[in-house]
């Protein structure tokens, strides 16, 4: 081979093979943790009670900031009964410029919950919830440099009076979706 040449082909094998390797993000640097987290319902509740979720930041008020994954609340139906739903972000007229956060029913127990896909989450409609049920949770766009959502598991663990309560995992580290306790493999 001509020495020229070898220096194009060299760099061009380094950059597929980095480009094929799932690790080419680099090293995630923020364990994965389980918390408890309990919000108010978006209306019948006082302004200062945090009525949304930020996967990256926890329960937010709503009234401050619109950087919310979704809102809870309780909507009461042509019947007269109440429903318990989550909203996304998209439901409230708050569209993102790229992918929508949403939300993903799973029948698998919290724990069995261990990887969470790019797609095939509920973005546009709001999202009936009851305890027991477990959920992906995709961010929007949060993590600019790379063009990608954080990702997240929740389990509702129980409601009361207008508040909902439930347990969350959330991958912190951009790129990864990995949903186990502890520091991501990817």
């Amino acid at each position: 081979m001509h020495p020229l040449r070898a220096l194009f082909v060299v760099p061009a094998l380094a950059l597929a093979a980095a480009c094929s390797d799932p690790n080419a993000l680099g090293d995630a640097t923020i364990d994965n943790v389980v918390d408890t987290v309990t919000i108010g319902a978006l209306e019948g509740t006082p302004i200062a009670t945090p009525s949304g979720y930020n996967i990256n930041l926890g329960a937010i008020r709503t009234d401050q900031s619109v950087d919310f994954e979704f809102a809870y609340n309780i909507r009461k139906l042509a019947d007269g009964s109440y429903q318990r739903v989550l909203v996304p972000r998209a439901v409230l007229g708050l569209s993102s410029s790229s992918a929508d956060p949403g939300l993903q029913r799973r029948d698998q127990t919290f724990d069995e919950i261990t990887r969470a896909p790019s797609n095939g989450y509920t973005t546009d409609s709001v999202v009936p919830v009851q305890v027991g049920e477990r959920y992906l949770v995709r961010s929007r766009v949060v993590c600019t440099s790379l063009g990608v959502p954080l990702y997240g598991k929740l389990e509702v663990l129980s409601f009361q009076d207008s508040t909902i309560t439930f347990q969350v995992l959330a991958d912190r580290n951009c790129g990864f979706k990995d949903l186990d306790p502890g520091l991501p493999n990817n």
